[in-house]
């Protein structure tokens, strides 16, 4: 359950490094349960860090990560994502040589009961009707936009509580993105709690309910999204 004040994800004085290089400085933020969160700021900024520590890529050098009232940061990918916390990577990650049927299946795979599993493979398709069309289809056949949307089927089928999103929108067509952006509300809607990371921070902030700003490494600047989109700092650094 979330703690009693609704935040579902803090992240609380977060360092990681590669090496000797710092990629994230005393990094804190907190997301509270069924809101979307994004988190802006330039290329290396340190956003995809962020997120690889949180779902257990990378192992902190200090700080604490809870989910539910619950410390993760030293757990195990595979546990994480059974807690609930699911990570769609920058570049989505599909199996090129798998169908769509069995990419979904893999998004599952800790799951054991088949009634529901079969009722979000239903929800899925209801959510993204092209890849019921395209089910028998090789993923490595897909267009950039469809394997978008079967990395983010392949996560609602691991039924998350807290879906991390990493620059959805790269790379695909302006009709398919906002496609995409249509349906991140649907999900919050649901209940899906979403950390959002997205380099088009017009869109991102349009559609989130709170806001981080992350530049070098450290958090500079955090608010409800609609004040970042009214900051003139925010306007002149990522807006213009």
């Amino acid at each position: 359950m979330a703690r009693s004040d609704g935040v579902l994800l803090e992240v609380r004085d977060l360092d990681v490094a590669y090496g000797q290089v710092r990629a994230l400085q005393s990094v804190s933020l907190r997301v509270a349960e069924a809101h979307i969160v994004a988190l802006i700021g330039s290329n290396g900024a340190g956003k995809t860090t962020l997120l690889r520590a949180i779902s257990g890529v990378l192992r902190p050098r200090g700080g604490a990560i809870e989910f539910a009232g619950r410390g993760v940061a030293r757990l195990g990918m595979h546990e994480i994502v059974r807690r609930g916390i699911v990570h769609v990577p920058e570049g989505r990650g599909i199996f090129t040589r798998m169908t769509v049927l069995e990419n979904l299946a893999m998004g599952a795979f800790a799951r054991h009961e088949r009634a529901a599993v079969a009722s979000d493979l239903a929800r899925v398709f209801a959510l993204f009707p092209i890849l019921e069309r395209r089910r028998t289809q090789l993923g490595g056949t897909l267009s950039g936009g469809e394997q978008q949307m079967l990395a983010l089927g392949r996560a609602v089928m691991a039924r998350p509580r807290l879906l991390m999103l990493d620059e959805p929108s790269l790379g695909l067509a302006p009709l398919v993105v906002r496609e995409i952006f249509t349906v991140i509300p649907r999900l919050r809607a649901e209940g899906v709690t979403i950390l959002l990371v997205e380099q088009n921070a017009r869109m991102a902030l349009a559609c989130a309910d709170e806001a981080y700003v992350l530049q070098t490494g450290r958090m500079v600047l955090s608010g409800t999204a609609a004040e970042l989109l009214a900051s003139p700092e925010v306007q002149r650094a990522y807006l213009d």
